[in-house]
């Protein structure tokens, strides 16, 4: 396993860590973001973990800044085939803003804040590879709208969400009013936004907020285990044509479903001369486990 270190105006550099379990336990060196790449039979998966302790993983300067350079890791590396956001900091996913940092900014420093944020979480969205958030806690305002951001949400039962921005003061900022609508019916969304309502993991799943729902485990690992499960069927799967579906369906609901339909073709052809493609249909045929090589 690989790990690399992300830290604020600090150069990135290699870690190490014996496994994998590892990840939920206190690291004293690691910065506000810890990058890793898996080995093994889990060569393909890329975890990306919050780890600000002390401020909860609230979105300030620091942790927005080591977000940004790991999305740009993670957007420029072909060999990863599948992400899993998460968390470090136990009972925590993401307690949203960091209202102390907001609270001393003028009104064009906040309108430049939350423009900055929303488009990290942008960065996300738009990652070519599948994302998977696994929320294990607290995960409300910013912190359920960088979940939102995910292609695939899975919430243990012992998770709080929500959109509570309208109870301080404010609305949803990085891409809440919008995401959250398009996920859940509309006036579901309304709801839970005007009432600024924080919901468990189980009702997220039953509004269809996330994926899946499960039951907390003794270390407070659960929805990163099921979220590592559902990245393991991911990277059986050849790389490009993941990246193709995910760009076609990305672009594809944002159109008619005429239009859509001609988004699909291009990506198709974009997974043409792929040698994967041919592995695909060769190993088929031969009745044997495909070798997918990303290319």
């Amino acid at each position: 396993m690989i790990i690399t270190r992300i830290s604020s105006f600090k150069q990135i550099r290699e870690l190490s860590l014996r496994c994998v379990s590892t990840i939920n336990q206190k690291a004293e060196n690691v910065g506000p973001v810890v990058f890793q790449k898996l080995s093994g039979d889990d060569r393909g998966i890329a975890v990306y973990g919050l780890n600000s302790p002390n401020n909860k993983n609230a979105l300030g300067f620091d942790l927005l800044q080591s977000m940004k350079e790991v999305n740009k890791l993670i957007r420029e590396d072909t060999k990863i085939s599948v992400v899993i956001l998460h968390s470090l900091v136990k009972g925590i996913f993401c307690a949203g803003a960091n209202l102390k940092e907001r609270f001393k900014m003028n009104d064009d420093e906040v309108a430049t804040f939350v423009r900055t944020l929303r488009n990290t979480f942008i960065e996300i969205e738009d990652l070519p590879m599948p994302t998977i958030a696994a929320v294990e806690g607290v995960a409300v305002g910013g912190g359920l709208e960088l979940a939102l951001a995910c292609d695939i949400r899975i919430a243990a039962e012992t998770a709080k969400l929500g959109l509570v921005e309208t109870g301080r003061g404010l609305i949803p900022g990085a891409g809440g009013t919008q995401r959250l609508p398009r996920v859940i019916h509309p006036n579901i969304a309304k709801e839970l936004i005007f009432t600024s309502r924080i919901v468990t993991g189980k009702e997220a799943k039953d509004l269809g907020v996330v994926n899946h729902v499960v039951p907390q485990n003794s270390t407070n690992n659960a929805a990163y285990e099921r979220a590592i499960s559902i990245a393991r069927e991911i990277i059986s799967n050849a790389p490009i044509a993941l990246r193709c579906a995910k760009q076609a369906i990305n672009e594809g609901v944002q159109l008619s479903i005429k239009d859509g339909y001609e988004v699909e073709q291009k990506c198709y052809e974009l997974n043409i001369p792929t040698q994967d493609r041919r592995e695909g249909m060769l190993s088929f045929i031969e009745k044997r486990k495909p070798q997918y090589k990303g290319h």
